[in-house]
């Protein structure tokens, strides 16, 4: 089964103010969308992202990082069948729909939507009425109205795709959600504990609540930081593997898998991060199945690790010691080839170089150095 995640964010979000709509409105220094993209690409249950964007938005899409693109429509509901129908006939059986302006949806709230989908057509997030509720006329209480059964609703909704792509194709659009297109279908939608923290962002005092929650002032965050360090000798050879990317070189460099030593740095950064050793705890060089391989898997069994165990990575740092090949103009090159890797915004990453000043093995050509860092955030 694959579960795709649609964001719908073409809209305009007028009430949050501002000279952009709220979903590429600055949060925590990023766009508020750039955060709901995050909490998906991390989730272990997720295949595929669909973003669902304004026609106008869409270079401000294009810089998220490696995503799929649809243009929204009118209406939400119009939206939302546009990503269905650039779905259909795929292997997707299933699929959670967000609103982009949604940025603290957590892992755990992923999770139960996917789990639900197991027993039931549809399935959606709310949260309980706890507050009393009033009837108002020309600003004064005019009644109260009985809370008892009522929910908040909240996103994603998950449905098994088959049937909300039916239940969207007969429905004659203006619905407030999902889930009103679903029942009107006849699907019968459980409803999932939800989270307070999962708000959407509306109005312009949003921003802050959203902020504090990310920053870890109202919930806890565990961050964590790891380095890596590795080294690769030069031995013969036409060229050399950094990063990803193929450079050109007089000679090679000497390892047991393609002796990549940038990715060799990065993934060990990401296991140390993790508490998880380095790359030989998970893929021992005494096993002859490793002998040449790309050290692309290890990266990505590392990015792997990271969204099983709830985290995600907010940013790397890659330093490349040597005196030869020339990095520099390869770097933004390498910040692309990892990008696509590991399946993050090029934002998030940082490959540059330095020389050892001709010192030690480095500065006598004798091989290449690396150190790396990695930083992870668990809300």
């Amino acid at each position: 089964m694959t579960t795709a995640a649609i964001i719908v964010a073409a809209g305009r979000g007028t009430r949050a103010g501002g000279s952009l709509p709220k979903q590429w409105q600055a949060l925590a220094g990023r766009p508020v969308l750039a955060h709901s993209l995050d909490r998906f690409r991390a989730a272990p249950g997720v295949s595929r992202v669909v973003l669902v964007i304004h026609p106008d938005d869409r270079d401000r899409a294009l810089a998220l990082g490696a995503v799929e693109l649809v243009e929204g429509g009118a209406t939400r509901d119009a939206s939302v069948r546009n990503a269905l129908e650039a779905l259909a006939g795929t292997d997707v059986t299933r699929v959670l729909i967000h609103d982009g302006a949604r940025p603290l949806v957590s892992q755990a709230l992923i999770a139960r939507l996917i789990e639900a989908l197991d027993s039931h057509e549809g399935a959606a997030p709310a949260v309980p009425v706890s507050d009393a509720l009033w009837r108002g006329e020309g600003g004064r209480v005019a009644g109260t109205q009985d809370r008892t059964g009522l929910f908040r609703a909240q996103t994603p909704q998950a449905f098994r795709f088959e049937t909300i792509l039916a239940a969207h194709r007969a429905h004659p659009g203006g619905a407030a959600d999902d889930v009103e297109v679903a029942r009107a279908a006849g699907v019968e939608v459980m409803i999932v504990e939800g989270d307070e923290d999962n708000l959407k962002v509306t109005y312009p005092g949003d921003f802050a609540r959203a902020e504090r929650l990310l920053m870890g002032k109202e919930t806890g965050m565990d961050i964590r930081t790891g380095n890596g360090f590795d080294v690769h000798a030069f031995g013969p050879g036409d060229h050399v593997w950094l990063c990803g990317v193929r450079v050109p070189h007089h000679r090679g460099l000497i390892g047991h898998s393609d002796a990549d030593v940038g990715m060799h740095a990065l993934t060990d950064a990401i296991y140390g991060a993790l508490g998880e050793g380095d790359i030989g705890v998970h893929f021992p060089p005494s096993d002859p199945q490793w002998k040449g391989a790309a050290s692309r898997i290890f990266l990505e069994h590392a990015m792997g690790r990271i969204a099983a165990l709830g985290f995600t990575l907010t940013n790397c740092d890659v330093t490349l010691i040597c005196e030869r090949p020339k990095i520099g103009p390869m770097a933004p090159a390498m910040r692309e080839a990892l990008a696509a890797i590991m399946g993050i915004d090029m934002g998030r990453i940082s490959v540059k170089a330095t020389t050892s000043e001709k010192l030690g093995f480095t500065g006598r050509e004798e091989g290449i150095a690396c150190i790396a860092t990695a930083t992870l955030l668990q809300a």
